[in-house]
């Protein structure tokens, strides 16, 4: 399977682009992926060139066919002024909206601080709920002072587990057949209730009084009837 990892950082080195990769060795222990890094610092120029032509660069368009067609992503993003950056935002702007529908997407963020921690669940979650990802329930904050202290790796380790199960879990050929059988189920559905629609006809039809006779058109539909003539019907 195709794991895809989106950091944003800037520096070089970078401690978002660290965190990127512990994130995505730590998947590859769970599942087995080929995983490509998506350094966002790289395509500054094509992304706001985007913006202005309406038509990404080659390597952007790259860079956006690889999310597209991955089956899981890693977003890493460092926080600036209390949620993701810029270049982040605009990267997921110029992606279709309906690119991440479905697909497993594991956020993380890394901070000057741990109080900015909740960048993940009050910017990064919504975003990628409203493209309609499936992201994962464990999200990884990396402030300064988290690096090679306990608790990192064992939130990376969760995190990681989670995506690689759930990747795993929609890539799985159970999810094509369960879609298969609903699709087989709907089917047969639709033949029963067209078969009651023709009986509730005939039905009606045998028992009708003599001045609804030619009411109903046919065994295939309902007609309907004028009030008047269902009043006229009920005289003596």
């Amino acid at each position: 399977m195709k794991l895809v990892v989106v950091s944003a950082g800037l520096s070089v080195p970078s401690s978002t682009r660290l965190l990127a990769d512990r994130l995505a060795a730590a998947t590859g222990r769970y599942t087995s992926v080929d995983v490509q890094v998506v350094e966002l610092r790289d395509l500054a120029v094509e992304i706001a060139h985007n913006f202005t032509s309406g038509f990404p660069g080659r390597a952007l368009s790259a860079a956006l066919e690889a999310v597209t067609e991955a089956d899981g992503l890693i977003v890493v993003t460092p926080v600036f002024s209390a949620s993701y950056s810029g270049l982040f935002k605009s990267f997921f702007d110029v992606l279709d909206q309906d690119a991440l529908t479905g697909k497993p997407v594991l956020i993380a963020a890394t901070g000057g601080s741990a109080r900015h921690s909740l960048v993940l669940e009050h910017a990064l979650r919504p975003l990628f709920a409203y493209l309609r990802a499936v992201v994962v329930p464990t999200a990884v904050y990396a402030a300064s002072e988290d690096w090679g202290a306990e608790g990192l790796a064992e939130r990376i380790d969760r995190a990681a587990g989670e995506l690689g199960r759930l990747m795993e879990g929609l890539g799985s050929g159970a999810g094509a057949e369960t879609g298969a059988a609903r699709r087989a189920d709907a089917a047969d559905a639709a033949e029963r209730a067209d078969a009651s629609v023709a009986v509730d006809t005939d039905t009606a039809a045998a028992i009708a009084p003599r001045a609804l006779d030619g009411a109903l058109a046919s065994a295939d539909r309902f007609t309907v009837i004028p009030f008047e003539q269902q009043l006229a019907a009920l005289r003596p």
